[in-house]
């Protein structure tokens, strides 16, 4: 069915696609059912977190064109909710759905190289980065950054994966290793007090919305937890959304956007990495603002108003791992403060996202509450 009531605008009971079933799509079906929208997904995993809460599913993998083409033909708008889509056949896609995303936003984000170029020709702030595309081309591009470096594949990982610290001559061989297997970019390691990001998003008559600032910490490259307002000063804060709105006009964003930014200790800030869609940090925003990351991004995409985003009590989200998870439902009966959120993945593995919890109110009695249950020092 395709029932645009106007060329651009989408109305329920128009049905949403979704390329990849994780809890990502997951929270943006579910703001979509709130809303009368029907959902479908396309994922190669039966009973996949958004299958269990769609209208229906095509059990494909990403890189099946006839697949894709199946859900471009059931669908009135057409989303997704990672970076890793097989853009050639969205691109063909295109002539059977609306995609207000684009497949630019896509070229751009899912090629580290593009993505820094496309920053630092708009006069984004970005760490200093070589490219190399051979294993002969590290020492070259070492020479010129110095040590420490981190060298990333420019396409896929994610949570540390695809990526090797440069520290020394004795990772050479490592890097050279990684190289080989994909071209990479290699960027100067920052000293920065504090990882930041801000979720962005964009009405289609071009007007700019920017959540919170949120105040993300990592363990072992996964998110841990993310504090929201961060604690940093005004004039972060207004730089960081000042930075975000540029970004967002400049690729004509529809959806949401995640940036992620370092903050170095006199307070500049540099944009690390953008993911072109509702991003993990974001999800403090179900409980704690007028509008969740994930109800913004259907906004945007179907053409409808955005309302002024506010938070309205602070918050602090912390990430459940597979090593957290069951200790995390036998708390649940004494939390009540708990937001507790399980994707429902069918396996639960070490280090892989199975759910979130979000605390609102005092922040500093929020963190103090989540170190007092010892849950997430679980190896």
């Amino acid at each position: 069915m395709k029932s645009n009531s106007e060329k651009g605008i989408i109305l329920p009971p128009a049905t949403i696609g979704i390329i990849g079933g994780g809890q990502l799509g997951q929270m943006m079906a579910l703001a979509a059912k709130a809303m009368g929208y029907k959902v479908g997904v396309l994922d190669p995993t039966r009973d996949c977190p958004t299958s269990q809460v769609c209208d229906f599913q095509i059990v494909a993998e990403y890189t099946d064109h006839h697949a894709l083409m199946q859900m471009a033909e059931q669908s009135d708008v057409l989303t997704y909710e990672f970076e890793n889509v097989d853009l050639a056949s969205l691109k063909v896609a295109q002539e059977l759905v609306t995609i207000p995303q684009g497949t630019n936003l896509l070229a751009i984000t899912g090629d580290r190289i593009r993505e820094k170029n496309f920053l630092s020709s708009h006069g984004i702030p970005v760490t200093s980065y070589q490219v190399v595309e051979k294993p002969t081309d590290l020492e070259m591009a070492i020479a010129k950054l110095g040590y420490p470096s981190i060298l990333k594949t420019s396409e896929g990982g994610y949570d540390g994966h695809g990526q090797q610290d440069i520290n020394s001559e004795a990772d050479l061989l490592a890097g050279q290793r990684l190289v080989a297997q994909a071209p990479c970019i290699l960027e100067q390691r920052q000293n920065f007090t504090k990882e930041l990001s801000v979720m962005v998003t964009r009405s289609r008559e071009g007007i700019v919305q920017c959540f919170p600032v949120a105040e993300n910490e990592h363990q072992h490259h996964i998110l841990h937890q993310s504090i929201v307002p961060a604690r940093v000063s005004q004039n972060v804060q207004d730089n960081a959304r000042k930075i975000a709105q540029k970004i967002a006009q400049k690729l004509e964003l529809r959806g949401v956007l995640g940036i992620e930014f370092f903050m170095l200790e006199n307070g500049q800030l540099l944009v690390n990495e953008m993911a072109p869609r509702p991003h993990n940090s974001g999800h403090y925003s179900i409980e704690a603002c007028n509008i969740s990351q994930f109800e913004a991004h259907i906004r945007s995409i179907c053409g409808l108003a955005l309302p002024k985003v506010t938070q309205t009590t602070p918050a602090v989200m912390v990430n459940l791992l597979g090593q957290h998870l069951e200790a995390a439902r036998q708390k649940l009966v004494q939390r009540p403060d708990w937001h507790f959120h399980d994707y429902g993945k069918v396996e639960s593995r070490v280090n892989r996202k199975m759910g979130h919890i979000t605390i609102l109110g005092d922040i500093q009695k929020s963190l103090d509450s989540i170190k007092s249950e010892n849950i997430w020092e679980i190896k």
